[in-house]
């Protein structure tokens, strides 16, 4: 086994692959960007070495750096985790030119899968069943816009050197497609440095089910399959193992042909063969097809760990030290049920955009496992993914499971950002999915009632209120003044609107609180507050904002009507950046007439590509930014003439 490894990754996965090599005796080098300098996985690591700038090129992408970083500090080994170089092929020769050991697949094995026309053609010919498509290398607009009229449409373009649904369309009719390919094209040149795409059939019921398997270069195991069909915008919500409705001669095709595909690679280490299953008449042995391979640990691999008992980091390691696989098919199997949920830093109503902000307040539920990569304090970049934690909950059944995510993420207390937090929760309560009956296109049916903002109460108001005036733990002689009881209001805010409250203090163990007509009155019961037998919910202040814990986080603020009128002097006329990035692509010029819902611009942030569209009809009367400009949230891009100024 290695004395020490580095990883060359940052975030959750670097602290889940230091906690299992601290747990096997392994010593381990972080790799860290000046943006993470106080970052949870440099903290964690027996060493910790600066590789460059806040950009991904600037640092994690610089394998040269990372290499010698691992030569410097004694390393013997690299482990790439999953982004990044963990399937860049150059690297693992890097690496190996240097007398270290990739942690992973050998360079040929990455090659194999890295391209989907490629991969598709190899796995039909290891009997790997494959969707209808066009793999070819004929990248020609007219070759196909004829492809796609072959295969019928609806059909999905996607890059070839493609993942995390960047460089994916989905196309209706032959009308579209043209557009639908300029725009796949340019996302996949500005995300992998390579705009060929493939077509193939969309399945119009889709489910999304991979296998995970594992293998040490001759043979291979699956662990089974995981269903990741919660998906929006083609990027994975909720996972879980094993999937509903699997049945055994499913579950072993599947296997069986998952298997096929490694062994036909002589893959090493943990890999993943996604399949795109047809789930209009349940599953069967001649609906699914192969989509494509991920050559490295899967972010939701710890589902697969949960049902199966098994380390997958663990493994890893040994068959990377030269070790035969630690299990025969045989010996394993699935016990339980597991789902993990992905919490990101993202504001939901604006179109789930990533967001940035300071964690004023982080706790887990104890009963969930957190992969986390941050803690109270940290701040979430806009330099980097803002995955905030993963969670994974384990029971002996779905139902179980699933009961315990809820409670989970209803437990789970986020301040200082806004998150997808409560659409997460409104996805563990869904009753289809509930039932099992779920695909690719669940979200999206039902995303106004999924995104719909929680119930707010009096209850909320008054915790907020609670807060803000230091009344939930008040000393013995808390509302007291000149033995008189203290009444004060309180002004909070909440988007946008005044809140006026009036609480009456009348001893430690009880205060009356009071909006307009509404009354409620708290008292303090074994230690706890509680209305009407209702335990308050509890809150962070921090800065001026106050959250309650309740309905997945609700915010507050204290009103300042002097400075809320002050700032309101916006004529509706700027198109601003949503968020931190850098402007990709700038088409509006000064004097342009415009129409509602032109593309004006395109900004890039967070691995993502945002397009900025004319909210009304009007002329352009300023640009401010320029193509390669970095540009910070709020910031002004372009600037229409006032409407009463446009012919």
């Amino acid at each position: 086994m290695f004395d020490r490894i580095l990883i060359a990754n940052r975030g959750e996965i670097a602290c889940r692959v230091m906690e299992t090599a601290a747990r096997m005796g392994v010593g381990t080098v972080a790799v860290y960007s000046e943006a993470d300098s106080a970052a949870k996985h440099v903290a964690m690591a027996d060493r910790a070495v600066l590789i460059g700038g806040p950009a991904p090129a600037e640092s994690y992408l610089r394998g040269d750096v990372i290499i010698q970083a691992a030569l410097d500090t004694g390393a013997e080994a690299i482990h790439p985790g999953y982004g990044f170089l963990s399937e860049n092929p150059d690297f693992v020769e890097a690496v190996e030119a240097a007398g270290l050991v990739f942690i992973g697949p050998s360079a040929a094995a990455i090659r194999a899968m890295g391209l989907k026309d490629a991969a598709k053609a190899l796995m039909e010919e290891a009997g790997v069943p494959v969707v209808p498509g066009w793999h070819g290398a004929d990248q020609d607009d007219a070759r196909l816009a004829a492809e796609a009229e072959k295969i019928g449409f609806p059909v999905l373009i996607k890059a070839v050197a493609g993942g995390g649904g960047k460089g994916m369309r989905l196309v209706e009719t032959a009308g579209g497609f043209a557009t639908a390919l300029a725009s796949a094209r340019a996302e996949a040149r500005g995300a992998f440095g390579n705009a060929d795409v493939l077509v193939e059939k969309f399945v119009t019921a889709p489910r999304h089910i991979e296998v995970q398997v594992f293998g040490d270069g001759t043979r291979a195991v699956h662990l089974f399959e995981r269903d990741c069909s919660l998906q929006r915008r083609h990027q994975k919500v909720i996972e879980e193992a094993p999937a509903p409705g699997m049945t055994p001669d499913v579950r072993e095709a599947m296997g069986a042909a998952a298997v096929r595909a490694a062994e036909a690679i002589g893959y090493s280490g943990a890999g993943t063969v996604e399949f795109i299953v047809d789930g209009s008449d349940g599953l069967r042995t001649d609906g699914f097809w192969f989509m494509e391979m991920n050559t490295r640990l899967q972010v939701e691999h710890p589902v697969t760990e949960a049902i199966t008992g098994v380390d997958l980091v663990e493994w890893q390691l040994r068959v990377a030290a030269g070790q035969p696989l630690p299990a025969a098919q045989d010996d394993l199997s699935i016990t339980g049920h597991a789902f993990e949920a992905r919490l990101y830093a993202e504001d939901v109503p604006a179109g789930f955009l990533p967001a940035t902000g300071t964690l004023s307040h982080l706790v887990f539920p104890p009963a969930a496992r957190a992969d986390s990569g941050v803690r109270a304090g940290d701040t979430i970049s806009p330099w980097y993914d803002p995955m905030i934690a993963k969670l994974t909950v384990h029971g002996p059944t779905r139902a179980v499971a699933l009961a315990q995510l809820a409670r989970g993420l209803a437990e789970t207390q986020v301040a200082g950002t806004v998150t997808n937090l409560g659409f997460l929760g409104a996805l563990a309560g869904h009753t289809g999915f509930a039932a099992g009956d779920v695909d690719t296109g669940l979200i999206a049916r039902d995303l106004e009632a999924l995104t719909r903002p929680p119930e707010e109460r009096l209850l909320h108001r008054v915790a907020a209120g609670v807060a803000a005036l230091g009344l939930r733990d008040p000393a013995p002689d808390a509302g007291f003044h000149l033995w008189r009881p203290l009444r004060l209001p309180v002004k909070l805010e909440r988007k946008g609107e005044e809140i006026t409250l009036l609480v009456e203090v009348t001893g430690p163990d009880s205060q009356s609180w009071r909006e307009g007509e509404q009354t409620l009155t708290l008292e303090r019961v074994q230690g706890r507050w509680q209305a009407a037998g209702e335990p308050l919910p509890q809150a962070h202040m921090s800065g001026g904002q106050i959250t309650v814990f309740d309905g997945f986080g609700m915010v507050y603020g204290f009103a300042d009507p002097l400075e809320r009128a002050a700032g309101a002097t916006g004529d509706g006329n700027l198109i601003e950046a949503p968020m931190p990035g850098v402007v990709r692509e700038m088409r509006a010029a000064p004097g342009q007439q415009v129409s509602k819902g032109d593309r004006l611009a395109v900004l890039e942030a967070m691995k993502m590509e945002h397009a900025l569209l004319a909210a009304r009809d009007g002329t352009v009367a300023e640009v401010l930014a320029g193509a390669g400009d970095q540009v910070e949230a709020g910031a002004a891009l372009i600037r229409l003439e006032p409407e009463e100024a446009v012919a």
